[in-house]
């Protein structure tokens, strides 16, 4: 896999990171709520070591 194509894909998921987030919101989540979370803490971790090997580039 190249890095812009590891690049799109992690675009892809750190535009979805915001429906998860909104999920959250939701009152009646229950356990769910667990998953949820560690799908974002996952996802932040993803964002931040991609960040770490590709300085210069830009999700968004």
């Amino acid at each position: 896999m190249d890095a812009q194509k590891i690049k799109e894909r992690v675009a892809t998921i750190e535009s979805k990171r915001e429906s998860l987030v909104r999920l959250l919101e939701k009152p009646d989540l229950g356990t769910l709520r667990i998953d949820v979370n560690q799908a974002l803490e996952e996802i932040d971790d993803l964002i931040d070591e991609f960040k770490r090997t590709f300085p210069d580039s830009k999700t968004n």
